[in-house]
C-alpha cells in the first residue's frame, strides 16, 4: 500500500514538473497577436502557480464521484472519465481513473499510439485524442519540447487496483460542447466539456 501511495505521489510531482516546464518554455516564446503581455494557455497556469494562486493540473478528476462516461475495454480494463474542463489559454484537460479488473498486471500496451516520438514515452496515454464531430477535427495530445506527452504515464497497474489519469489537448471552438474521447485499443466515448 505504501509503495502504491509513493508511486502516485511521484507521478503527481512529475506531472507538476512537466506542466511547469511547459509553461516556462511557452512564456519564453513570446506574446500573442493582441499585444497583451499576459501569458495564455499552459503558461498562464504556470504563472498563477508561481504566484501561489493556482496549482498545475493534478492527475485526478475534479470530482472523482462524477462520471461523464465509462469505457469498458478488453480483459477487465475500465476507464472512468470524471471531467473534461476547458482551461485558460485554449486547452482541455480530461481526467478520471483507470481500473484494472483483470488478473494480471496491466501496462497500457498500445495506449502510447504509433507515432515514434510518443512511443518512446513508454506506457502512457500519449495516443489518445479528442474528436470534434461537429467541427470535423481531431485533436492530438499536447506535448512538451522534449516530445513528452502532457498526460499520465503508467508503471504497471496491479490486478484489482486503479490509478488516476489526465490528458491535455488543444481545445475545440467554444461552441463545441461535446467530443469523442479516443484511446487506442478502447472503444470511443462521448464526453461533455465543462468551462
Amino acid at each position: 500500500m505504501r509503495a502504491a501511495i509513493a508511486r502516485i505521489c511521484i507521478k503527481r510531482a512529475a506531472v507538476a514538473a512537466v506542466s511547469f516546464a511547459m509553461g516556462a518554455l511557452l512564456t519564453a516564446c513570446g506574446g500573442d497577436d493582441t499585444g497583451s503581455d499576459k501569458p495564455k494557455g499552459p503558461e498562464a497556469a504556470s504563472t498563477r502557480a508561481e504566484e501561489g494562486k493556482s496549482q498545475a493540473p493534478a492527475p485526478v478528476g475534479d470530482d472523482e464521484s462524477q462520471v461523464l462516461n465509462t469505457i469498458a475495454g478488453k480483459d477487465g480494463i475500465e476507464v472512468v472519465v470524471s471531467s473534461a474542463s476547458r482551461e485558460p489559454g485554449g486547452f482541455i484537460t480530461v481526467k478520471g481513473r483507470v481500473k484494472n479488473g483483470s488478473k494480471q498486471i496491466w501496462a497500457a500496451v498500445g495506449w502510447q499510439g504509433t507515432e515514434q516520438e510518443l512511443v518512446s514515452n513508454g506506457a502512457s496515454m500519449a495516443g489518445s485524442s479528442l474528436v470534434d464531430q461537429q467541427g470535423k477535427k481531431r485533436y492530438l495530445i499536447l506535448r512538451d519540447t522534449d516530445g513528452r506527452c502532457l498526460c499520465t504515464k503508467f508503471e504497471g497497474l496491479q490486478p484489482g487496483t486503479e490509478a488516476p489519469f489526465f490528458a491535455q489537448f488543444p481545445a475545440p471552438p467554444a461552441e463545441t460542447t461535446e467530443v469523442d474521447f479516443q484511446i487506442p485499443t478502447m472503444p470511443t466515448a462521448t464526453i461533455k466539456i465543462s468551462g
